[in-house]
């Protein structure tokens, strides 16, 4: 056994690993049931095929990028440590193995494209999604997650907190998601009907449970350790979930009278994206508070589409891309001080220096992903026709994969 190996850490790791790569499933469920039956079979593809690309991007440089040997020491970029060469399974990534390491950060990097296609569901080709997904996730996803996760990268170094993916992973994806349906433009019948009912509820359902389930290995096997710090993550993530649906229930019946089962599925997710940046940071106090701030704000959130008029089709922007902000900047008023990072926000007699640098965080992200994003969109489109044609998307994006 290699000196200094944690072996309780690192079964942590690995099961989370598991558990986290599970929730791209689990999207392509919750996505799945929101979409149209005609395009069921390749709104689940979506899914399926970023684990296949992202994995080998991953692998091949992925990892170097993100993690690696800070390029110029100015925390932009990793550069080395290429995982696809490397021979030797017994390096460690401080206590845990360097491949467990490497294959958790790995499942980040592709449930965040898979949330992306949530935005373009029923009108983006899956030969030219490939080719979109693929070059995003090298030139927004890696850097960002260097920006943050490593420690090297500039934010971390200047102190903005975010435990395990607010930034790199909620709001990326939110922004992205936002970007790319403004490159692309609206659906055939965006603003002509009224917004589709989900068609199959027990795949919405299905999919909650497993994302839900694999939250708890996002969020606590982000603590890299199986102690005290993973088990405030977990406790987080259920009671922000939990008070989150509820409130999204109450203010759903408050304004329109009635409950939906898509509404109280949508808090919970709501509420598992803001606790996912501040779960190692706060208690559960603070987790009770995120959790009624965000069903409120996302259920304002996801109806801004129609009033500005880009096509979020299953609500990425509105959920992830705001629930993500909430999250973030939330830690400048609850971080305890106590859990994970001695930083204490505004409510815990901290500086209001914390709260400054998450804003700055938020506006550092959404800017680069929402400009990189939009030029590959629309790069991808003119080169591979991303984009069906309006007959093409009439008929539905399954008719595309020959699916009997």
């Amino acid at each position: 056994m290699p000196r200094g190996l944690n072996t309780g850490d690192s079964a942590w790791v690995l099961v989370s690993f598991a558990m986290v790569l599970l929730m791209t499933p689990g999207l392509a469920f919750f996505y799945g049931g929101m979409a149209r039956s005609k395009n069921l079979v390749s709104v689940l593809y979506m899914s399926f095929v970023s684990i296949a690309v992202v994995s080998v991007i991953w692998f091949a440089y992925g990892y170097g990028i993100a993690f690696g040997p800070d390029l110029g020491g100015v925390g932009l970029l990793g550069w080395g440590d290429w995982q696809f060469f490397k021979t030797t399974p017994s390096l460690l990534h401080r206590e845990i193995p360097l491949y467990v390491y490497s294959v958790f950060q790995l499942t980040f990097a592709i449930i965040t494209i898979a949330l992306v296609s949530g935005s373009v569901a029923n009108r983006v080709r899956i030969g030219p999604w490939m080719i979109f997904g693929a070059v995003w996730v090298t030139l927004v996803y890696l850097p960002v997650a260097h920006w943050v996760f490593s420690d090297t990268g500039w934010l971390s170094k200047w102190g903005v907190l975010d435990f395990a993916g607010g930034l790199v992973v909620e709001l990326n994806s939110g922004i992205a998601g936002l970007a790319l349906a403004v490159a692309l433009g609206p659906g055939i019948n965006f603003r002509k009907e009224e917004p589709p009912r989900p068609k199959n509820v027990p795949f919405v359902l299905l999919g909650l449970g497993l994302l839900w389930f694999g939250w708890f290995g996002f969020n606590g096997g982000s603590a890299l350790t199986d102690g005290p710090l993973a088990a405030n993550a977990v406790a987080n993530t259920m009671m922000c979930g939990c008070v989150a649906m509820l409130t999204w229930m109450v203010v759903e019946r408050m304004r329109y009278k009635r409950f939906s089962r898509l509404g109280g599925a949508t808090g919970a997710v709501a509420g598992l994206v803001a606790i996912t940046p501040a779960c190692g940071y706060v208690n559960l106090f603070g987790a009770t508070i995120i959790g009624v701030v965000v069903a409120v704000v996302c259920t304002y959130a996801v109806e801004i589409k129609t009033v500005v008029g880009y096509d979020d089709t299953l609500d990425v922007v509105g959920i992830h891309a705001a629930g993500g902000i909430v999250g973030i900047v939330a830690l400048g008023f609850l971080a305890t001080g106590q859990y994970g990072n001695p930083t204490a926000g505004l409510a815990y007699g901290g500086s209001a220096s914390l709260l400054g640098k998450q804003v700055v965080g938020v506006l550092a992200v959404g800017f680069y992903c929402f400009v990189v994003t939009f030029v590959i969109g629309k790069i991808v489109d003119r080169l591979f026709r991303m984009r069906p044609t309006p007959e093409e998307e009439a008929a539905g994006l399954d008719t595309e994969l020959r699916i009997d």
